[in-house]
């Protein structure tokens, strides 16, 4: 078997979390007078860290305005640390596909650049007793996705060439994560965006039900 071991994204590949990030916003944006978004249009704001989700949130106006950003990130961690766990959810099938790959002794590691004590708790509570080897957010002072950094210190504290990591997620962002560390970047369509967007961020191969990943694994 080519793949020995699979890294797999959070938000919108392993837990369907949109509702409770956009719901965490809309509060924020509420509490500052400021117009709010649509769940599908949060699908598209979130993905690159907790920063870059406040700031698209905002109108553009007043992006640069550096005391509301940093008034609204810490309100929006407040607020989500409070409703994380509301709506999110395990996506379905993907409590099936962990078993299988525990019992196959495939080893896994997750990456998100949702805040690293967030993401932490998150596979703890929804994913209880899964063999992750590494749950890893985004810390300070190492570069968010699509920089290969933190998807390269995972695959050297595993001791597994980054070539037979399998990269699962569903985003450009994760795309581009995977191409850049020289893993094989398989995009998902249950998550938060689209076929074209995957494909043209350097998807490998593209399933619709996280079952299909074990095709994969068996060819």
């Amino acid at each position: 078997m080519r793949y020995g071991s699979i890294l797999f994204d959070v938000d919108g590949t392993l837990l369907d979390s949109i509702e409770d990030l956009a719901n965490s916003m809309n509060t924020v944006l509420r509490r500052f007078n400021l117009r709010e978004h649509s769940i599908e249009t949060y699908k598209y704001f979130v993905g690159d860290g907790m920063e870059n989700l406040v700031v698209r949130s905002l109108p553009e106006i007043e992006r640069d305005d550096r005391r509301l950003v940093e008034q609204c990130i810490a309100s929006m961690r407040e607020e989500y640390s409070r409703n994380w766990n509301v709506r999110t959810r395990p996506y379905a099938q993907i409590p099936e596909l962990l078993d299988v790959l525990e019992q196959r002794k495939i080893r896994m590691a997750v990456l998100s650049n949702k805040p690293d004590d967030f993401t932490r708790m998150m596979v703890k509570e929804l994913l209880p007793g899964r063999r992750f080897e590494i749950v890893m957010g985004e810390r300070p002072a190492v570069p968010r996705k699509p920089h290969p950094a933190a998807a390269l210190e995972i695959a050297r504290l595993m001791n597994i060439p980054p070539s037979r990591f399998l990269y699962v997620g569903d985003t450009a962002t994760d795309m581009k994560t995977a191409k850049a560390a020289g893993m094989f970047a398989v995009g998902v369509l249950w998550g938060f965006r689209e076929a074209g967007e995957l494909l043209a961020s350097g998807a490998e191969l593209l399933i619709h039900q996280p079952l299909e990943l074990l095709d994969l694994l068996d060819r």
